[in-house]
């Protein structure tokens, strides 16, 4: 750690706000900058919060929802219970995570023991708002660490859009650079609204932006009804000549994020 960076963080306002505030990160400020602009969440909503670790945005879309709304993180770090949400240690790609997410879901249980409403019969109960934070372990190699957390991005819309109610919100954050157009086309084929924003409490040094997408589609458009946003994503980065073609698992892989990447040689 060098010491300008540690001065930079000690000056840091959002950092010192968060602290005061009683937030747990300073990236709370970014979540709270992007509903202000937006109003992604509402009272009584129903939000899953995708890598929530340590529990900002969690807490943030707990006072948006209020008292008769549902919060669920998952991540697969632990963080302190957040109060009014339940949280979940796992993968969201992985299908015992999936099932504890959809039990919550389905049963209501908030995390005081009370439960919203019942569904009527033959519905299913789906979220209002998805929001995601989330990155990847990076590997210090620019494009492949563009192309990891795009990737990540698209697995994480693979994973949860079937839980999101039509007419609903995503926001997750991404980085400015090349493919990122392969993700920002397939959410357009999946929402009426996506735009980029950048919220004032990004640090100035960073590339991220989040891509703010609103009002889901009852079904993709035309021509993404039978492709996932992963597929649709490896086609531009292979078009865009970042990557040659899907790279496969192997027990060499190590874990990152939600998604494996091979070990640096």
């Amino acid at each position: 750690m060098s010491k300008r960076w540690f001065q930079a963080h000690q000056r840091d306002t959002w950092r010192r706000q968060a602290r005061s505030k009683g937030y747990r990160a300073r990236s709370a400020f970014k979540l709270k900058q992007i509903q202000e602009k937006f109003s992604l969440i509402r009272e009584g909503d129903l939000v899953l919060d995708v890598g929530s670790h340590p529990g900002g945005w969690t807490q943030v879309s707990v006072e948006e929802t209020g008292p008769n709304g549902l919060v669920i993180g998952i991540d697969l770090l632990a963080s302190a219970p957040v109060e009014g949400a339940q949280m979940v240690i796992g993968d969201v790609t992985e299908k015992t995570s999936q099932d504890t997410i959809l039990d919550l879901l389905q049963t209501g249980v908030k995390v005081d023991g009370t439960s919203l409403p019942p569904v009527e019969e033959g519905e299913t109960r789906l979220f209002n708002t998805i929001v995601s934070d989330i990155s990847p372990r990076l590997t210090g190699q620019y494009d492949r660490d563009q192309a990891i957390s795009l990737e990540l991005v698209a697995m994480v819309f693979d994973f949860t859009l079937p839980l999101l109610s039509p007419g609903g919100a995503f926001v997750t954050k991404i980085f400015q650079g090349t493919g990122i157009e392969g993700i920002v086309n397939a959410a357009k084929q999946r929402f009426s609204r996506v735009q980029r924003f950048s919220p004032d409490a990004s640090r100035n040094s960073s590339s991220e932006v989040f891509l703010v997408c609103k009002n889901k589609l009852p079904r993709p458009k035309k021509g993404s009804r039978k492709t996932s946003v992963s597929q649709e994503l490896d086609l531009h980065l292979e078009s865009e000549g970042i990557i040659q073609q899907k790279e496969s698992e192997s027990e060499n892989d190590v874990k990152s994020g939600f998604r494996r990447i091979p070990k640096k040689e």
